[in-house]
């Protein structure tokens, strides 16, 4: 691609694709939507000496609340030997940011809680601002996710999928009626081998796929995290056959697995890996969620990736539902802003969350072995994130149909799980079980093993 912007940086050069090139990728109704009449005109508020008769916002002297204060764990301690402490901290929102959350406020989320998570991009992925990308909030990232396939894929369009896929995102590509093509992963991620297949041998009287969407950490439901090698092979193919890839990351900060071996996210080596030198940053549309580190309810989510994919969400956001929740947005930025905290605070934090699902993990799986592995009922690969795992049920049905299974025997032995079914585009069936290991205790977890390994036996019995 060339005609590629240049932004010079501390660290080096950086090459970013001209914004025109997004043109092709933004759907119809993205390119259609009108901006918010009012919305869009919100910045000139701050206009010096401005007497803004503008928007319609209610007046503070009629919300009720007068202050907010709450108290929260501190990180554990970080290994320069600080200690660590279960003291909670007290926390308290200053009046102006109380009277902020309480008011409409800017589309793309609260401005402290906005500059926080830029900071955290630097830190974490290498991005700096002024390198062609924007970040938003939203109202958790499957509010973010389906606001970005509505930006980015028309009726009918095909779109490569990792398969299996996320539950939750086959709902919005079928609402489209896309043809959801199915690149298969297995324990190493994504398989850059069939994505290529499928590239490579795309009919010529058809346009290609133009968008990739995957799970790279801790995979939905299969808990893989993709490998070094696939993601630089993956990134490699979208750079030669013109894709964006849509990088739904919610279990980043809940690798467990060896920290020697952790590889990049994609938004990171598309700027830093030495395999990308000379090629220009912008394939990358990435989500995060603070739902697994923090708190599920605040529904926080954040898009970082292309300024005018960004814009395209955001003007969606400002017809749709206006902006994201304030209150919690104020919540979470003070927590992140304080002393405390800060962005070293919430990696101990996420650190010791993923401390804690990996113990959950090993419980889990020594379970699974106890109870269905020792006797050839299951198989599986361990997970090295995530919150699941993705067993293969030898014995399912008969047949390879694990949700005629769980639906029947797992029900009457009083055990639930998620067939695999639900988690393919076609529905076909799947001898797959996709099993949470994130809230039981040891106990519960060894007797939802028994009980599943008896409904396998009963199955197999007939």
């Amino acid at each position: 691609m060339t005609n590629c912007f240049s932004f010079a940086l501390n660290y080096g050069l950086v090459e970013s694709l001209p914004e025109s090139v997004y043109t092709n990728f933004l759907s119809d109704v993205a390119k259609s939507r009108l901006p918010s009449p009012i919305r869009s005109l919100f910045p000139l508020e701050a206009t010096p000496g401005m007497i803004s008769l503008l928007a319609g916002k209610p007046n503070p002297a009629s919300f009720p609340f007068t202050s907010f204060s709450f108290t929260a764990r501190a990180p554990p301690g970080d290994p320069s030997g600080v200690p660590r402490t279960e003291e909670d901290i007290a926390v308290s929102l200053s009046n102006a940011d109380l009277a902020a959350a309480l008011q409409y406020g800017p589309t793309n989320g609260f401005p402290a809680l906005v500059d926080w998570f830029y900071q955290l991009q630097s830190v974490v992925h290498g991005r700096e601002r002024g390198e062609g990308w924007s970040l938003s909030i939203g109202n958790g990232s499957q509010d973010l996710v389906s606001k970005a396939i509505v930006a980015l894929l028309n009726p009918g369009d095909p779109v490569l999928v990792q398969s299996p896929v996320y539950a939750g995102v086959i709902p919005l590509f079928h609402s489209l009626q896309c043809k959801q093509i199915e690149v298969e992963a297995d324990a190493d991620g994504i398989s850059s081998d069939a994505l290529r297949s499928i590239l490579e041998q795309w009919p010529t009287s058809s346009p290609k796929p133009k968008i990739l969407y995957t799970i790279p950490y801790g995979g939905n439901p299969t808990g893989a995290t993709a490998s070094i090698q696939r993601r630089q092979e993956v990134l490699a193919l979208a750079r030669d056959h013109n894709l964006l890839i849509i990088e739904d990351d919610p279990y980043y900060y809940l690798y467990f697995g060896p920290s020697a071996s952790r590889p990049p996210s994609y938004f990171a080596m598309e700027r830093s890996d030495p395999s990308c030198d000379g090629q220009a940053v912008g394939r990358v549309l990435r989500l995060d969620s603070l739902s697994k580190v923090l708190s599920a309810g605040l529904r926080i989510g954040v898009v970082s990736g292309p300024s005018p994919i960004i814009r395209a969400i955001d003007a969606h956001t400002a017809t749709a539902n206006l902006q994201p929740a304030g209150l919690t947005q104020a919540v979470a930025a003070a927590l992140m802003n304080s002393p405390t905290w800060g962005h070293s605070g919430f990696l101990r934090h996420v650190d010791s969350v993923a401390s804690l699902y990996k113990a959950k993990r090993d419980v889990f799986e020594e379970a699974l072995q106890r109870h269905l592995g020792k006797d050839g009922l299951a198989e599986w690969s361990t997970p090295q994130a995530g919150l699941f795992f993705w067993f293969r049920l030898i014995a399912a049905d008969g047949d390879g149909d694990s949700a005629a299974l769980v639906r029947t025997k797992a029900f009457e032995r009083g055990v639930l799980a998620l067939p695999g079914t639900v988690f393919l585009p076609d529905g076909r069936k799947t001898g797959y079980v996709r099993a949470a290991f994130s809230l039981l205790g040891p106990e519960e977890v060894d007797e939802a093993m028994k009980r599943l390994a008896q409904a396998v036996r009963d199955a197999a019995a007939q």
